[in-house]
């Protein structure tokens, strides 16, 4: 990895790296993943329901879907700084709303705000950001930054366990959200729009020579993107991961539980998933740099498919469990760096922004249908959950059958970056 453009001065985006690493790992550990502890003492204070509740976070991903298409062409014009500084600021302001708040219309209103917040402030704009910066080096900044942010769901979810066991839950969204505070200055200083801006080259290559300039940064336009059966195919792919994801987060612990396993065990079990996930990304995410992606991709879906079926098998058993968070958890901490990377190399990354936030929004309503249909399915089912279990993994086969099939004709941007 090529950390410095000239003896002992680091190039400037690997520094940006460096500060996309900590604000995502906050952002996410706040915004995505630490819901999950307030929901049984918001139910014990203000007697919602378990619905009422997950409801309003369902809805947050919704708008942050649809914001995320606003935000990409936000980001194609003018880069990252405004957007990702202003959701920092909103996510904070909207977390201290949370803890003040007392009646169910308030919390679904505050998470309309807090999905626009999510949409400026985690993976889509840093992708947009990196694809400015690096070119024969994006796999190995997604690496990092995807490594890193990987973290999130092993601190935060403790950290805001702990400060809800020993200062209630709205005193620990106070702290929280002083903690996402803390994200704008490394937004509002650091961030720049592209490498020309200080006078630098992506990936932290020698400057032109006198009298040349650098080829400038090409893609396809949103409107050749969307049109092309490759874009059609990637949707489809990622969509249908993005379903199946999570309809495991949804189902996992009570379909252990159903098996015989503890409410302990099974959410550590759960937990193990996340760890997983990130040698998963240190391992195949840099292997699309020496392999065609789209066939990295199939791997990771196929290895989500072989972990379900796994899993289906062994009907609780210990060792066909564990042999699933393995297979599965590999598979799942690769897929967000894989489409970022899959769509700066097929589209380039001067449009990145606006791509990037229709694939966002095509997830985002995966991500929605997922838990309510897949409760239907369960519903049913009498309970049982193999026939979702089987249904998962098909998904997941589709998924790698669509992204193996999703081949550019020619070169495309990044072929030949790739090869020049």
């Amino acid at each position: 990895m090529r950390l410095f453009s000239r003896p002992y001065r680091p190039y400037y985006g690997w520094v940006m790296v460096g500060a996309l690493s900590v604000t995502e790992t906050i952002s996410y550990g706040i915004l995505a993943y630490s819901f999950t502890v307030f929901i049984a003492p918001m139910r014990a204070e203000l007697g919602w329901s378990i619905a009422g509740l997950t409801g309003a976070y369902s809805l947050g991903l919704l708008i942050a879907g649809f914001t995320a298409v606003a935000v990409g062409r936000w980001l194609d014009e003018h880069g990252a700084r405004v957007p990702m500084s202003l959701g920092s600021l909103l996510a904070a302001l909207l977390i201290l709303g949370w803890a003040q708040v007392h009646t169910l219309w308030a919390f679904y209103l505050l998470w309309v705000g807090l999905g626009a917040a999510m949409a400026a402030v985690l993976y889509e704009p840093a992708f947009a950001v990196l694809t400015k910066w690096f070119r024969r080096d994006l796999g190995k900044a997604l690496t990092v930054l995807t490594f890193l942010a990987g973290f999130a769901s092993v601190i935060f979810i403790p950290l805001a366990g702990y400060l809800v066991d020993a200062h209630g839950w709205r005193h620990a969204l106070r702290v929280l959200a002083l903690i996402q505070l803390g994200t704008l200055p490394l937004h509002a200083l650091l961030l720049r729009r592209q490498p020309a801006d200080l006078g630098l080259e992506p990936d932290g290559a020698p400057p032109p020579a006198a009298g040349t300039r650098d080829a400038p940064q090409t893609g396809l336009t949103p409107q050749q993107a969307f049109a092309r059966v490759d874009f059609r195919r990637l949707a489809i792919a990622f969509s249908l991961s993005t379903f199946a994801i999570t309809a495991v987060g949804v189902h996992l612990v009570p379909l252990l539980v159903a098996a015989g396993r503890t409410a302990t065990s099974a959410a550590a079990i759960g937990g193990a998933i996340g760890l997983l996930a990130l040698p998963g990304r240190i391992v195949l995410t840099p292997l699309g740099d020496v392999w065609p992606r789209r066939f990295v991709a199939a791997v990771i879906f196929a290895l989500q498919a072989a972990g379900i079926l796994v899993l289906f098998a062994g009907d609780g058993a210990s060792a066909p469990v564990w042999a699933f968070v393995i297979l599965y958890g590999a598979g799942f901490g690769a897929i967000t760096p894989a489409r970022a990377a899959l769509l700066a190399e097929y589209y380039g990354g001067r449009y990145y922004g606006r791509i990037g936030g229709r694939m966002a929004l095509i997830n985002s309503l995966a991500r929605a249908v997922a838990p309510v249909s897949t409760g239907v399915l369960v519903t049913l089912s009498g309970g049982e959950y193999r026939l979702l279990l089987v249904l998962l993994a098909l998904i997941c086969a589709l998924a790698a059958l669509s992204v193996a099939g999703a081949r550019v004709p020619g070169h495309t941007p990044g072929e030949q970056s790739a090869a020049s």
